[in-house]
């Protein structure tokens, strides 16, 4: 059986890597604290979606469906006042967003009900194992910074929703188990299901995370991983429909612009001489460490 876990970002930065250098630098902390909103208050959203798919049956998946719904929910709310309380942005993020990428990259057609339920169960569980991998890393990273109000007050939001994020992994494994143990078809489906969203979830992420040069192809390389998860005949139609916004992404140019044009107001002089270099270097450890500066 497929164990679906978040890998790290091009093989390379651990979550906790990039979140120590995250939570040394104010203003990105703040944007990923709103990304973390965002997403929850997404999520809420898309389970929603789901439970009116299916219409009142299982019941009891309905009624686990509806009360992750009310967790996702709290936590946004969590997050919403946190980032309030801070006098800091609570709108939609910029730029390229994790959960908007996953959504468009998981659109395929399926017909039958029960590998509906089969792909959701999988691609939200793979989703709260990065989801807990990042929590947990940023707590394990604010504790090694300066144990200032701001800070405690943020590890302390993070450690209330941690837990229940857990229980959320905990539940979508058991229920992707219980539909795998009823014959070696229904284990098939669940194994392929993993697979194809371990693939979608990481492409996903490292879309929200790129924009050095080349991101263009890594993003094509990464789309191609998930096709190879498809059925043979699923991969040509799923390529025709991915491969504009997978190459010609217009948020991933309007993020380097943006960023360009940060660098240039702030320093002309460190544009051309560290943040060019910076900008098409493939070390990524020394490339989170600088990036803060712009």
């Amino acid at each position: 059986m497929t164990v679906a876990y978040p890998r790290k970002f091009r093989g390379q930065l651990s979550a906790e890597d990039i979140l120590d250098s995250v939570v040394r630098q104010r203003e990105i902390h703040m944007k990923t604290l709103n990304r973390y909103r965002f997403s929850e208050q997404r999520s809420c959203k898309d389970l929603t979606g789901l439970i009116e798919f299916l219409n009142g049956k299982p019941r009891d998946l309905i009624q686990d469906l509806s009360h992750h719904v009310s967790d996702e929910a709290r936590h946004a709310a969590w997050l919403t006042d946190l980032l309030y309380d801070l006098g800091e942005e609570i709108g939609t993020p910029d730029g390229t967003l994790y959960i908007d990428e996953f959504s468009r990259l998981s659109k395929y057609p399926i017909s039958d009900p029960e590998d509906f339920v089969i792909d959701s169960l999988a691609g939200i569980n793979v989703a709260e194992k990065r989801g807990c991998e990042y929590f947990a890393a940023h707590i394990r990273s604010l504790k090694k910074v300066e144990q200032t109000p701001e800070n405690v007050k943020i590890r302390e939001t993070i450690e209330k929703i941690l837990p229940e994020e857990a229980a959320h992994v905990r539940w979508g494994n058991r229920k992707l188990a219980e539909i795998s143990k009823k014959s070696e078809a229904h284990h098939a489906k669940v194994d392929a299901a993993k697979r194809k969203y371990v693939a979608i979830e990481q492409a996903a992420f490292e879309s929200e995370m790129d924009v050095l040069a080349g991101a263009e192809v890594r993003r094509l390389e990464n789309l191609l991983k998930i096709a190879d998860t498809l059925p043979l005949w699923e991969r040509p139609q799923y390529l025709i429909d991915q491969l504009p916004e997978t190459l010609f992404s217009t948020e991933l140019q309007k993020t380097r612009i943006d960023l360009f044009k940060k660098a240039w107001g702030k320093d002309p002089s460190a544009f051309v001489e560290k943040f060019i270099p910076m900008f098409f270097n493939a070390n990524l450890k020394d490339t989170a460490n600088k990036a803060g500066n712009y």
